[in-house]
């Protein structure tokens, strides 16, 4: 009894098996499919960014920000030194009337190199960071616009009650800490 080979195109002869070519294009389409998953399947929940909360401290006032002026405070401990800024253009995190008053950390989250006195109006930017040239997005939660470090600028979480500006949380980790975590007093 002999069997008879059934092409795998129409356009080859008899083959007894498939080319690598072929198997490789036939793994590629299931790797494809298992990766993408199939239609109406849900794979992943949604991602939430971490946020370490603290004490609720005042930090300044709406009343008393000049667009562009930066306002230096520490906060959650005595030795993290951050920005206080109104943009003058909404952005991401910010709050006020105009969603334009945002605070981030001035170390640098790739070396903790100094970002104090770095603040750009013009661009609603920080940095570049001296150590190598990290600049930071205010508008974007922190996010980086060009060098070295893969992570965003912690953001600090503000909260508004009438004129004053309370700090509640860090939204990133600070660099030198290995948790954000508060304190116990």
């Amino acid at each position: 009894m002999t069997e008879k080979m059934i092409p795998l195109h129409a356009d080859q002869d008899e083959h007894l098996c498939m080319s690598r070519r072929q198997f490789l294009l036939a793994g590629g389409a299931m790797v494809t499919l298992a990766a993408i998953g199939l239609p109406g399947e849900v794979w992943a929940a949604p991602l939430h960014a971490l946020k370490a909360s603290y004490p609720r401290t005042k930090i300044g006032s709406l009343s008393a920000l000049k667009k562009g002026v930066p306002i230096d405070f520490a906060y959650p401990y005595p030795n993290v030194q951050n920005i206080l800024v109104k943009l003058g253009t909404k952005a991401g995190g910010g709050v006020g009337a105009d969603m334009d008053v945002v605070a981030f950390n001035q170390q640098c989250p790739h070396m903790g190199g100094p970002l104090q006195g770095s603040y750009k109006d013009a661009f609603q930017a920080i940095g570049p960071c001296p150590l190598h040239l990290t600049t930071f997005d205010l508008t974007r939660h922190g996010m980086v616009i060009s060098g070295h470090a893969t992570e965003s600028l912690p953001q600090i979480v503000l909260e508004v009650q009438g004129d004053d500006i309370y700090a509640v949380g860090v939204q990133g980790l600070v660099y030198g800490y290995s948790a954000m975590t508060a304190k116990k007093a």
